[in-house]
């Protein structure tokens, strides 16, 4: 965990007493706050006998994820269903088989159907004795948790980590040359994967220049529409290149599993009742897929919300960091032509945008909406 110090000391008493131990608790933060690291590692320090100490076996397989009495929920499509909560309750009902509690992490309690809500709420409102629920969201706000399972929680708020522990962290752990872990640090809105990645990935800078580009390079319409063919095919690009090795090998252990160039008897009855496994495989895949392309579009939206908050600080004079230090020639050169007024409109359009795509308008429609916006300014 970087730069969350006070949440390390709560969570390390926690571990050590059982006083200070409750059954569900909620970590908020921003993105790349490390809310799902503090509860991945706050459930090791939970099943570890010496309270955490990082090295023994519980330790260790409660990071890999495979402690058989640690679940973790990471929904790879838009929302968690209540299907898939019910079972994960129902197991949490169960005692420990090895460790010393039954726990349930939730990594985007966020995307909790309202179905899935209730019946989480049911399992926190009535928990078993040695089960404890780690639930992660962006707020404590109703939007994000709602109100009931957000009252039966104990809050646990992390902020955004400092550039220079995210630099230190790089260049320590990951052993990246101090000058590349400083800038990516600088540019990565306190997200620690996103430094990662930049720091390493010569597509993910490339990915930001591109965006960063777009404010400067907006003088026509037909600038206006090649750049939203280039968001949009980035992160349809961005999004097979994440999800495609997977969703071949997910067919292929599929296939194998329903007789694939088997012979016998049963062979041509397991492969009619494929159909079905196929379809909800199929189904599982293209929401995955969408959430991967938002996702990836998302982090474009914010890169480009962070160049018109820089422009509008320098527009005012504002004594504040910059969110993109290395544009900040392209931010004076804006902030030199764009009124105050303009500024906000458009980055107003940016966050717009964001949230057109989270209320599942079409990427394309919404982007370039956006995107006319900020070539006309008003």
């Amino acid at each position: 965990m970087v730069g969350q110090d006070r949440a390390v000391a709560e969570l390390s008493a926690a571990a050590t007493d059982p006083t200070a131990m409750t059954h569900a608790w909620l970590f908020t933060g921003p993105p790349g706050s490390g809310r799902s690291v503090a509860a991945r590692a706050f459930a090791a320090a939970l099943q570890c006998p010496y309270n955490g100490c990082g090295q023994c076996q519980a330790c260790r397989t409660v990071m890999a994820g495979t402690h058989s009495d640690v679940r973790e929920v990471v929904p790879e499509g838009l929302s968690i269903s209540v299907s898939e909560m019910r079972a994960l309750v129902q197991i949490a009902a169960r005692r420990p088989s090895s460790g010393r509690w039954q726990i349930v992490v939730i990594a985007d309690a966020d995307r909790l159907t309202e179905g899935a809500s209730n019946a989480l709420l049911k399992a926190v409102e009535e928990p078993s004795e040695r089960t404890v629920f780690l639930l992660c969201a962006p707020s404590d706000h109703p939007d994000d948790v709602p109100v009931t399972i957000r009252s039966r929680c104990r809050l646990v708020p992390l902020r955004t980590p400092p550039p220079d522990a995210i630099a230190d962290v790089l260049a320590s752990r990951d052993g990246i040359d101090p000058e590349t872990a400083a800038w990516a640090a600088s540019v990565c809105g306190g997200h620690v994967g996103r430094a990662r990645r930049l720091a390493r990935d010569d597509d993910a800078r490339r990915r930001r220049e591109q965006v960063l580009r777009i404010p400067l390079s907006l003088r026509g319409f037909g600038e206006v529409f090649a750049a939203a063919d280039d968001l949009i095919g980035s992160a349809e690009a961005e999004a097979v290149d994440m999800t495609g090795s997977r969703n071949q090998a997910e067919r292929e252990a599929l296939a194998t599993a329903m007789g694939a160039g088997g012979t016998g008897k049963g062979v041509a009855a397991a492969q009619r009742g494929a159909k079905a496994a196929e379809r909800e495989l199929e189904r599982k895949q293209k929401s995955r897929a969408t959430r991967t392309q938002r996702d990836a579009l998302d982090r474009a939206l914010v890169d480009l919300a962070g160049f018109y908050r820089d422009v509008l600080a320098v527009r005012v004079g504002a004594s504040v960091a910059a969110t993109h230090p290395d544009r900040a020639a392209d931010a004076q050169r804006a902030a030199s032509s764009w009124t105050p007024e303009s500024t906000l409109i458009r980055l107003e359009a940016v966050l717009g945008c964001r949230e057109a795509l989270e209320s599942n308008v079409k990427p394309r429609i919404a982007v370039e909406a956006m995107l006319t916006v900020l070539y006309r300014g008003a």
